[in-house]
């Protein structure tokens, strides 16, 4: 036996004979995130964990995402189990609201960097009455529209910025030929909504203004700012292309990219797979506003945010990590590894992505609001946002009017949505 293996054993046996424990080490925490977000799987490995990891030694990230049609039930199933991971991957509104109120996630009002975002931030993880905000904001996707720069240049179309100068280069364009004008159709629906009502509209409602006016009971949605976009809408139809009432959405996306379609509807998630796909350059602009000199506003949506499991047998570790992701650090990573799905921080992000960078400098000059119809109003039975769908697409194939699709709207709403004031 060589000295030092005498030594250790030495050292062993007297701390038996003594009664005393050799020295223990403390064990790193190793926290699992939940998350419906497995395409994002190389970005927690190769950049967020190890930059999280590298600055917190002893505590561990386990990035675990389910399929993302199965993360609701099979969250919902881990949580009532009590084997969910320790933070969790947050939808926007009502689904994370559930999970608050059975007391599954905690609240984080007490969290440092919290007060970073803004109230429109964290309208998606807070509850009805305001006070109790249970997940840190991590990215939105802000609407607008794409445009392919060669074929702008080549008929000398300039950047449109009131709708009068929208519909003359989509006049521009139609007359020359080479391009169908707008790569949108109406046979999925959502996409007439989400691209067309939910992208505009925010500009003749006024954003907020209009959203919570509508909440309180204060405005309707037969009310003129919340019917003219469905006009502006029915607008877009000539300059569709032919047959656009069977375009699906990746119709629509493939116009585009090929080079087929001048304008593209947008959210700013198509950011990356543009990126690949389009062999020609491309800008954006946001909607355009009704005339020169009008205050503009943009969809800039609320998507995705990450809580702490009320349950966590890590709390105190697990709340370190959400200090981190409320950090500059976080957002800046995040960002710039998913262009498109921009940092909800009050702290502006510096985007590598031009594409990206042009969405986001919209921040700097229009007020940010979300989706009318995500918080709180389609909670029953019709669904606001179901419906508003199916009318947005009506409108543009022309079996409704605008005037018809709002009656249909407030109806729908009236028939089950009681405003908690007047």
């Amino acid at each position: 036996m060589n000295h030092l293996k005498k030594i250790l054993l030495a050292t062993t046996v007297a701390a038996i004979g003594t009664g005393f424990a050799a020295p223990a080490f403390a064990e790193d925490v190793t926290l699992t995130i939940e998350s419906w977000r497995n395409d994002d799987l190389p970005i927690w490995q190769e950049k967020l964990i190890p930059a999280f990891e590298a600055k917190n030694p002893g505590i561990k990230l386990n990035f675990a995402p389910s399929a993302p049609t199965e993360y609701d039930a099979a969250l919902g199933a881990k949580l009532d189990a009590g084997s969910a991971g320790d933070i969790i991957t947050c939808r926007p509104f009502d689904k994370s609201l559930a999970l608050f109120q059975k007391g599954q996630l905690a609240s984080l009002n007490d969290l440092p960097g919290i007060d970073k975002f803004s109230s429109v931030a964290k309208s998606a993880w807070i509850t009805d009455d305001g006070k109790d905000t249970f997940c840190v904001p991590v990215a939105a996707v802000i609407h607008g529209f794409i445009y392919n720069k060669e074929a702008f240049d080549k008929l000398g179309i300039s950047v449109p910025q009131t709708e009068d100068e929208f519909f003359a280069a989509l006049e521009k364009i139609k007359a020359d030929g080479t391009y169908i004008p707008l790569a949108m159709g109406t046979k999925d629906l959502w996409e007439a909504a989400t691209m067309g009502y939910q992208n505009i509209g925010p500009n003749y409602w006024k954003g907020e203004e209009g959203r919570l006016a509508l909440i309180a009971g204060k405005q309707k949605l037969t009310d003129p700012q919340w019917v003219e976009p469905f006009a502006t809408l029915a607008k877009w139809a000539p300059y569709m292309g032919d047959g656009f009432e069977a375009q699906t959405y990746p119709d629509s996306q493939n116009l585009f990219t090929l080079g087929r379609a001048a304008i593209y509807p947008a959210g700013s998630w198509e950011i990356a797979g543009f990126n690949q796909q389009a062999q020609f350059k491309m800008g954006a602009f946001p909607p355009p506003v009704k005339k020169a000199g009008d205050e503009c506003y943009i969809s800039d949506h609320t998507d995705l945010a990450i809580g702490l499991n009320a349950k966590s047998a890590h709390p105190a570790e697990a709340k370190k990590f959400l200090e981190w992701v409320a950090s500059p650090e976080f957002a800046e990573i995040y960002a710039n590894a998913l262009p498109g799905f921009f940092s909800l921080s009050s702290t502006p992000v510096k985007m590598q992505d031009p594409l990206a960078e042009e969405f986001v400098s919209w921040r700097q000059k229009c007020k940010p609001t979300i989706r009318s119809t995500y918080q709180i109003l389609s909670r029953g039975t019709p669904n606001l946002e179901n419906e508003t769908w199916t009318e947005s697409a009506n409108v543009i194939n022309g079996t409704d009017t605008p005037q018809q699709a709002a009656e249909k709207l407030q109806k729908g709403l009236d028939s089950w949505f009681r405003p908690a004031a007047k």
